[in-house]
C-alpha cells in the first residue's frame, strides 16, 4: 500500500512537472509591435543661393511639388537684367569656387539638353531664368518630370545652378549658357 502510494505520489508530481515544463516552452504571446510606415516624400524644398566671389547676387528659389508638377519660385536679386541659364546639376556640392563640383545637368533618364518643356529633356533644365531691368528675378515656373519622392530621379539634395548667360536649349550638353554665377544645395524642408 505505502508503495502504490508512492507510485501515486510520484506520478502526479512528474505530471505536474511536464505540465509545468509544456507551459514554459509555450511561446509567449506576440507583442504588438508598431508597423513601420513609410517616410512621406517631401512637397516643399529650397535651395539657399551662394555666389561667385564679388557677386552681390542673392536668393532663394522654392519647390513644392503636386499634382504631378514642380512649381519653382525663383527669388533672386543682384543679377545681370536679361535670360540666365537655369539648372537642376547633379551633385549637391557648392564648394568649388566655380561651383564646377556640382557636376553636370541632372540627367538620370540619359535625355538631350532642351528648355523645360522640351520632350526627352533632362530632368534639370529649366530654360531661363529673365531678370528685369532692376536685376530682380522674381518669377514662378510649372515643370512637369521632376519629383523630391525618394530615388534615383527625386531632386533632393542635388544643386540648382544660375549661368552668367542666356540658355540657347539646344547646344549639347548644357546650352551654352556660360560660366556658373550662383548655386544652391536643395534641401527638403
Amino acid at each position: 500500500m505505502k508503495r502504490m502510494l508512492l507510485v501515486s505520489l510520484l506520478a502526479v508530481a512528474m505530471t505536474s512537472c511536464m505540465y509545468k515544463s509544456k507551459k514554459a516552452e509555450a511561446p509567449a504571446p506576440a507583442e504588438s509591435t508598431p508597423t513601420p510606415t513609410a517616410t512621406a516624400a517631401p512637397q516643399k524644398a529650397q535651395a539657399v543661393l551662394k555666389t561667385i566671389k564679388g557677386s552681390k547676387l542673392k536668393g532663394i528659389i522654392h519647390f513644392t511639388e503636386g499634382d504631378g508638377e514642380m512649381k519653382i519660385e525663383t527669388m533672386v536679386e543682384g543679377i545681370k537684367p536679361g535670360p540666365h541659364g537655369f539648372h537642376i546639376h547633379e551633385k549637391g556640392d557648392c564648394s568649388a569656387a566655380d561651383f564646377s563640383s556640382a557636376g553636370g545637368h541632372f540627367n538620370p533618364t540619359k535625355g538631350s539638353h532642351a528648355g523645360h518643356d522640351g520632350h526627352g529633356r533632362h530632368v534639370g533644365d529649366m530654360g531661363n531664368l529673365i531678370a528685369d531691368n532692376k536685376s530682380k528675378a522674381i518669377t514662378t515656373l510649372v515643370i512637369k518630370g521632376m519629383t523630391m519622392k525618394p530615388g534615383a530621379e527625386s531632386i533632393i539634395g542635388k544643386a540648382v545652378v544660375i549661368h552668367a548667360d542666356k540658355d540657347d536649349l539646344k547646344s549639347q550638353p548644357a546650352g551654352n549658357s556660360g560660366a556658373r554665377i550662383a548655386c544652391g544645395v536643395i534641401q527638403a524642408l
